[in-house]
């Protein structure tokens, strides 16, 4: 998990300008290489900015922005697209918080950060990774463990490029985690998530708006026997 500077990512204008053409490109390069690159792309969007800088200064259980708002940038900066913003719904904010499992607990939490990101336009939706067990089965009819941390809950996604995140520290330090790294990312490729508890079903309904929404994305099929069980 590379640790990089959050102001020298951020105003470094190396990559102020990629396109589908530099991102394919750095799909081959190391994993630092990527990573700085992966943040620096993310870091256009003034949203996902808004929303780490909020976030930073605030005293909050271990956390992560990950997800939608984050590799959804990434695809319009391929596509291309005036606002780094289209197609984003909401921005995900996991937090850690294994001590006090209620939801009443998780709710404090939840109003710090939707109140501390008031203004930013942001439909921000935080949630309690330590906590997810308790309800998952009913939303998905699906059993899972426990998650024991934010990556372990990072890596449960239903696509391989979806397991990206950032935290942002109130000292500046930019902490870059990806389960799977970056190549189908930049690739613009849907690949199933060997580690995900999602159902099928997720999977292809958020696949079929995805390429509608970003067309130039290629989806490989759910594997036919079922993609690894429940993470534990």
């Amino acid at each position: 998990m590379p640790v990089l500077d959050y102001a020298v990512v951020r105003d470094n204008p190396r990559h102020a300008h990629l396109d589908a053409a530099d991102l394919r490109r750095l799909a081959t390069a190391d994993p630092h290489e990527q990573a700085v690159a992966f943040a620096a792309t993310v870091l256009r969007n003034p949203t996902v900015r808004g929303v780490l800088e909020r976030l930073a200064p605030l005293d909050l259980p271990p956390w992560y922005l990950t997800a939608g708002s984050l590799f959804q940038t990434v695809w319009n900066v391929a596509a291309g697209a005036p606002d780094l913003n289209a197609g984003i719904r909401d921005h995900d904010l996991f937090f850690y918080e294994g001590q006090d499992l209620s939801y009443e607990a998780e709710d404090v939490v939840i109003k710090r950060i939707i109140g501390a990101c008031q203004g930013l336009g942001a439909d921000v939706e935080p949630r309690n990774e330590a906590r997810v067990h308790l309800w998952y089965a009913e939303k998905f009819g699906k059993t899972i463990e426990p998650y024991r941390d934010l990556p372990h809950a990072v890596s449960g996604f239903a696509a391989t490029c979806c397991c990206v995140a950032l935290n942002l520290s109130a000292g500046g330090d930019l902490e870059v985690y990806s389960t799977h790294g970056f190549t189908d990312l930049f690739t613009g490729v849907l690949r199933p998530n060997a580690a995900t508890v999602a159902p099928r079903a997720v999977y292809e309904d958020k696949a079929e708006r995805w390429t509608r929404v970003w067309p130039h994305l290629t989806k490989l099929p759910w594997p036919q026997e079922p993609v690894g069980a429940v993470i534990g």
